[in-house]
């Protein structure tokens, strides 16, 4: 994760992280600065912290628009390409593949709308500024942008980071921050569990095994929030961890440096 600084008398004072699809971007601005990405405004912090992010499918150049007075300045941010892993795989048993039955749908369109309503939240919490560590440590075993393609109909891609480690092991907050969603059985996620850390950032665990917080609960950085499991619709006991900003899921390995030794 790289820190870009600029000239001095820069309405722009650092921006941390690299533009590229799936990151999550930090920029720190001179307080009092009004920031667009693109159209859209951000929201700064009084300290001028604003984090935004780009989706795995972005594409090309964005544009940062900073105002404070009389003074207007865009910085340009070319987007760095990535290469994803698809894996094709034919053969497959066609009910697999075909959607679920219209009640088990109903039931995930219910889910469903709780994750989005939690990843909604737009608190005036800043702990996104202050780093994210590791929620635990283990072998990735799925990685960001992955996606497979059935029978020539191509799956979601992956919008999470697969960490392997056996049933029970401790995840701790990655982040400060408070938990917005704690769900024991969501159909594809099984327990679920999602923390805010401030002005739209969160962070989302799933196929959890057991919750150790509730709805509402202060955590701190390194606090143990739930065990990992193999609930769900998961082959294995992993942890899929999830960075998001609002509605764009992230890839956490942007805000991390890398996998601690054990």
């Amino acid at each position: 994760m790289s820190v870009a600084a600029r000239a001095a008398d820069s309405l722009l004072i650092t921006l941390h992280g690299d533009p590229a699809p799936g990151a999550l971007l930090r920029a720190e601005v001179v307080p009092g600065t009004q920031v667009w990405l693109g159209d859209t405004p951000l929201r700064v912090s009084p300290a001028g912290q604003v984090p935004f992010g780009f989706g795995r499918d972005t594409e090309g150049e964005a544009t940062l628009l900073l105002k404070q007075g009389a003074r207007e300045e865009r910085v340009r941010l070319p987007l760095s390409p990535r290469e994803w892993n698809i894996q094709r795989i034919e053969g497959v048993p066609q009910r697999t593949v075909d959607p679920p039955p219209p009640e088990v749908l109903a039931r995930i369109r219910e889910e469903t709308a709780l994750v989005r309503r939690a990843r909604d939240t737009d608190s005036s919490l800043d702990f996104f500024a202050d780093g994210f560590i590791w929620p635990l440590t283990g072998r990735i075993s799925g990685v960001y942008g992955s996606q497979r393609v059935y029978n020539g109909v191509p799956g979601s891609p992956h919008l999470g980071l697969d960490i392997a480690a056996p049933t029970g092991t401790p995840v701790v907050a990655p982040a400060a921050g408070v938990v917005t969603l704690v769900h024991d059985d969501m159909f594809y996620s099984g327990g679920t569990l999602i923390i805010d850390h401030g002005y739209g950032v969160s962070t989302t665990f799933i196929h959890l095994s057991e919750m150790l917080v509730q709805e509402g609960d202060e955590v701190t950085q390194g606090q143990a929030v739930a065990r990992v499991g193999a609930t769900g619709r998961a082959t294995g006991p992993h942890l899929d961890w999830r960075i998001n900003w609002f509605q764009e899921r992230l890839d956490p390995t942007t805000v991390v440096g890398p996998m601690p030794s054990r």
